[in-house]
């Protein structure tokens, strides 16, 4: 191992301790002003508990980033687009507390995206069995929409108690893996496993039942950061993107099936509601822990195998997606993702 790789793992135990002290610090501020998020007929937690802990993430995230940079271990391009997740963050913050409209919220979104693109120079070219696709403009919107779904799906994700955190800290390190073996530019496995590190503290005051919630400061900025490191890695091998994609399966599958079924009934896309499969099986099992625990099961058994497959045979990645997701789909709806709450007595 060089210097340089020691000194990367060195920031990425640093970013995990300081994300824990920084989220038990949030935590004890929360709690002295009263922000408690109280539950109704909604939520999943049945005790008021304190939230905007995801600010830690944000915060600590943010710094090794920036410590990369100066270490010359990441793309300054990289790092810009990166820091549009504060401005993501910083919108989450505010809705936390007043509950902004939504126009506003996707508004900030949008243009986080497009600062993401214009520093990395719009999508990058996808291969598709074995040809290369480059969208040009249109590939702008594509990425514009791709960057502000993934932000906003970890958004609609983080229900239960370690589920997002969970998920954010599988799919970095996962990615730094990939990226690792291969020839992803930009410092993403740097990057990614200081990101998840700054995840995984955060989880340990989250990990069901938790003691603080992360609030749309964080939701939102985990969606973001994901979505910019799939597609730093993607501008040096295009196959990446599918890799990527397939890691987050669990998190694109629910949403996206959700939004669907619910769109089709009538259902305002951003009403609060508890339809998700993973909130209906939290209610059936009675736990926030044993759903994140399968989630994870998933996540290592079968997502990561067949990303790492994408990565090995990549003339056959997008036939990958779909072997790995189309599963996930059934399972989902078969669980009752998107079903009218009405629909199950007590659900």
């Amino acid at each position: 191992m060089s210097q340089i790789e020691s000194e990367v793992y060195v920031l990425a135990g640093a970013t995990l301790a300081t994300s824990v002290a920084l989220t038990l610090a949030m935590r004890k501020f929360a709690l002295s002003r009263g922000l408690l998020d109280v539950p109704n007929e909604r939520s999943s937690h049945k005790v008021p508990t304190p939230r905007g802990g995801g600010a830690a993430i944000t915060l600590t995230a943010m710094t090794g980033f920036a410590v990369l940079a100066a270490l010359h271990r990441l793309d300054f391009a990289v790092f810009a687009a990166l820091a549009g997740g504060l401005a993501v963050a910083a919108v989450g913050f505010l809705d936390d507390r007043h509950a902004l409209p939504a126009a506003v919220r996707l508004s900030a979104h949008a243009a986080a995206a497009l600062w993401a693109l214009a520093w990395l120079g719009g999508l990058p070219a996808l291969r598709v069995g074995d040809h290369l696709i480059s969208l040009g403009a249109v590939g702008t919107l594509i990425g514009v929409l791709g960057i502000v779904w993934v932000l906003n799906l970890f958004n609609f994700m983080d229900g239960i108690d370690g589920l997002a955190a969970t998920e954010a800290t599988f799919v970095a390190w996962s990615g730094a893996l990939l990226a690792g073996a291969g020839s992803a530019s930009g410092g993403v496995a740097a990057a990614a496993l200081t990101f998840g590190a700054s995840s995984l503290g955060f989880l340990r005051w989250n990990w069901p039942p938790a003691r603080i919630f992360m609030g749309d400061v964080g939701s939102g900025y985990l969606g973001y950061v994901i979505a910019v490191l799939a597609l730093v890695a993607t501008r040096e091998n295009p196959v990446v993107l599918w890799a990527w994609l397939i890691l987050g399966g669990v998190f694109f599958v629910d949403a996206t099936m959700t939004l669907l079924r619910r769109l089709l009934r009538g259902e305002r896309a951003h009403e609060a509601h508890r339809s998700h499969a993973y909130q209906w099986l939290a209610r059936r099992w009675g736990s926030h822990g044993k759903v994140t625990l399968a989630v994870m099961a998933v996540n290592l058994v079968w997502l990561l195998p067949c990303a790492v497959l994408a990565m090995r045979f990549p003339g056959y990645a997008a036939m990958f997606v779909i072997v790995a997701l189309a599963p996930l789909a059934v399972l989902a709806i078969a669980i009752g993702s998107g079903r009218a709450e009405t629909s199950v007595p007590g659900g």
